[in-house]
């Protein structure tokens, strides 16, 4: 099936309309066959008729559809046509609470493994490669994001949200219990695959739940998840001191306890990207969403060197500065900490005063605070800390609430591609941004990021904002 993009919704309030036969009923023998050509309709026939329907006076006409057999006018009355279920303008607060509150237990649970691998490499006798191959275990799924996205999108979110946390946390909690490097592998490909779908879908549901709200649910959710990663190396370290790695396996029952509390808080909670049967063909939706995909790739790629700057490398540029391992490691917690502030107010200013000034925002302050940092020496630097990590985190809830706007049919595609794209470009940007390092200097790379995210900003005046994508259905 096929629908007619150019259609656009009359209402039977309007005393006739013509579809153009030319246009509408093709120019060859076999176009005009398998086309209804109708010339008019009038609101003063009890029924419309095309060949193969038959519509009700007083519906109204959302769309034009032929096939080989028969040729339809789809109204909002129609059984077959479900539209998108736009979300209700409330801010359902309880709900993002729970879900962002869900992605903080979730994140700690993988943020498990880094403080685990000396464990793993003592236990199993790895080389440093090995050692990062385990990384790439878990990371690895996340490249499927955008076909679970897509199989999201026919379907209800729930049981994806719920089983998240508990299925990651179990897998990351007895890792311990891994015989052989193979099945400690294969523990992490289940427990990655675990956190590709809940990532690929969560965020989804907090859009969905966040009514018009949209960046402030998408700063919540970030919050929980920078709250989870900063939380996780605390956790599974303080058990360590008191437990063996075996026993550690008991702090799989917080997991549990979470998922079980999602389900009970979020069963009777529509979780959906669009009606049920509304299904847009995955190669219908990347066709349309590629224009804007790769403007936003761009972005992030230009912003990725920033991101490893300030982040990764930050601890081995001071320390090279003379800096001592502890206030290295503070540094890092500074900007950590400040990004949470800047992922909660990003989204939520955004939503007043629009996604683009936030983007803006963010990618002039940014690099600039980073070159006064370069520039500035003793506790003045560390007074610019906190301005690089809110000014730079600001602006990923902004796009991920700006995704979700533009494929409001597709929002877990959407979603998951983006997110996917994200983890490649930052994987090509940690070996990019090391090697650039290594020929130049870390402190003469940390100026590079700083120009590469300012010759970002054309781009935001390219990618927003605009008319949300419509495709068609089948």
């Amino acid at each position: 099936m096929a629908m007619v993009n150019d259609e656009k919704p009359l209402g039977l309030s309007h005393s006739k309309f013509s579809l153009d036969s030319d246009r509408h009923c093709g120019n060859t023998a076999r176009q005009r066959s398998s086309t209804s050509c109708i010339s008019e309709i009038s609101d003063t026939s009890p029924t419309i008729e095309a060949k193969g329907s038959r519509i009700p006076t007083g519906s109204h006409v959302t769309s034009f559809i032929h096939d080989e057999e028969n040729d339809h006018f789809l109204t909002d009355t129609d059984p077959r046509i479900n539209t998108d279920p736009v979300p209700a303008d409330e801010f359902q607060t309880a709900n993002v609470v729970t879900i962002a509150g869900a992605h903080a237990v979730h994140d700690t649970y993988t943020a498990f493994l880094p403080p685990l691998l000396p464990h793993f490499v003592a236990g199993f006798s790895l080389t440093n490669t090995a050692a990062g191959t385990l990384a790439a275990f878990l990371q690895f799924p996340s490249l499927l994001q955008p076909f679970i996205g897509h199989l999201a999108d026919r379907t209800t979110l729930r049981w994806i949200v719920i089983l998240g946390p508990g299925v990651t946390g179990t897998a990351m909690s007895f890792l311990g219990w891994a015989p052989t490097y193979v099945a400690l592998a294969m523990m992490l490909l289940v427990a990655g695959f675990s956190v590709a779908s809940f990532h690929a879908t969560a965020p989804v549901a907090v859009g969905y739940l966040s009514g018009s709200r949209l960046g402030r649910g998408m700063g919540i959710w970030m919050v929980g998840g920078e709250t989870g990663r900063t939380l996780g190396p605390l956790v599974v370290v303080s058990a360590l001191a008191v437990m063996s790695l075996k026993s550690m396996a008991f702090l799989s029952l917080a997991a549990i306890a979470t998922s079980a509390f999602l389900f009970f808080r979020l069963r009777d909670v529509p979780l959906r990207t669009r009606g049920d049967g509304d299904q847009v063909p995955w190669r219908t939706a990347v066709r349309a969403m590629r224009g804007v995909m790769l403007l936003l790739g761009a972005l992030v790629a230009l912003r990725s060197l920033m991101v490893m700057a300030t982040t990764v490398f930050l601890p081995l540029y001071l320390t090279d500065q003379g800096a001592s391992l502890w206030l290295a490691g503070a540094a890092l917690s500074i900007v950590e900490a400040a990004g949470i502030a800047g992922a909660f107010a990003g989204g939520w200013i955004s939503d007043h005063v629009g996604r683009r000034a936030v983007m803006i925002f963010g990618q002039i302050v940014a690099p600039l605070a980073l070159i006064a940092f370069l520039a500035a020496d003793g506790w003045v630097q560390v007074a610019i800390l906190p301005i690089i990590g809110f000014s730079l985190l600001a602006v990923p809830p902004v796009l991920m609430a700006f995704v979700q706007e533009q494929f409001p049919q597709t929002r877990a595609l959407a979603n998951g591609l983006f997110l996917s794209m994200n983890f490649a470009i930052r994987s090509v940007a940690a070996i990019v941004y090391g090697a650039f390092g290594d020929a130049f200097g870390l402190t003469t790379t940390m100026y590079v990021a700083a120009a590469a995210m300012v010759l970002g900003l054309p781009l935001i005046w390219m990618i927003s904002p605009s008319t949300p994508h419509r495709v068609p259905t089948t």
